[in-house]
């Protein structure tokens, strides 16, 4: 996907400007900078907690691993 240039960005903020007005462009960017911020907290918890799963795994693993040698011994 092509980043958009300077003039692309320029020509998106006067048709904003022009449908919304400068009275409700600082609302505007509150709401989508709230969006981004909730997106990425989202996408990290997510993250989190697949890794924290596998991780668990790995120590389920571990553990029970370390049980059978353990067992076999005695």
């Amino acid at each position: 996907m092509p980043v958009p240039g300077p003039m692309e960005l320029i020509l998106l903020l006067v048709i904003v400007l022009i449908i919304f007005g400068p009275g409700k462009l600082p609302d505007i960017g509150n709401a989508v900078g709230k969006g981004i911020r909730e997106f990425r907290k989202a996408s990290s918890d997510l993250e989190d907690s697949v890794r924290g799963d596998t991780k668990r795994t790995d120590d389920v693993k571990t553990a029970d691993a370390a049980a059978d040698s353990t067992d076999r011994t005695h």
